[in-house]
């Protein structure tokens, strides 16, 4: 069983990405979306700073021609399918957050730690939404890194985090490979 709320370990033990495309209604009604906003700004925030942003997308279609127009200026020629894609993108799921990293680049706190803060924050709030029994998948992808499209949700020296989109799945989720912790996990001093 995947995203197991029975006990917070369960929840942890089991938390599975639900494919945003597979996202169906219902979504969070508003006052769960601000729990879990809530939730996700429960993160390590060294200086206390909140060096992110949760930006709701309310207007799919708004969203939609910004990808649209942002992907036409650097790319001309695009091909039709490419725009169908962003605009598919665009209506997945149906909650959206984005999260902005916004650093504070005024403070001593170094810039990695801030970025850092973002992504953590941005995992609460896949946290958060399992817990409340939905689903949420957390994309890239080109979006992510258009400055045309951070400007029309942000600005400069904000970064996009991520794209969080949260629902119900319309199937149910499968497991991915999981890293062997003998690769990811090392002692240190190595004892033998």
């Amino acid at each position: 069983m995947f995203n197991d709320t029975s006990t917070p370990l369960s929840l942890l033990a089991t938390r599975r990405s639900g494919k945003p495309r597979d996202l169906v209604a219902p979504g969070p009604d508003a006052a769960q979306l601000d729990q879990m906003l809530a939730i996700a700004a429960r993160t390590p925030d060294h200086g206390k700073l909140a060096p992110w942003r949760f930006v709701v997308i309310d207007d799919r279609d708004a969203l939609s021609r910004l990808l649209a127009d942002a992907y036409r200026a650097e790319r001309p020629q695009a091909p039709r399918g490419d725009i169908d894609a962003l605009d598919q993108f665009a209506r997945q799921a149906p909650t959206l957050v984005v999260v902005l990293s916004s650093p504070v680049t005024s403070s001593p706190i170094p810039l990695w730690e801030q970025e850092l803060s973002a992504g953590a924050a941005t995992m609460n709030l896949l946290h958060a939404a399992h817990a409340l029994g939905f689903a949420a998948g957390w994309l890239t992808g080109w979006p992510t890194f258009s400055d045309a499209v951070r400007d029309g949700l942000g600005a400069a020296p904000e970064r996009i985090a991520g794209f969080v989109f949260i629902g119900t799945p319309s199937r149910p989720l499968d497991e991915r490979p999981r890293p062997d912790p003998a690769r990811t996990v090392s002692h240190w001093p190595n004892m033998g």
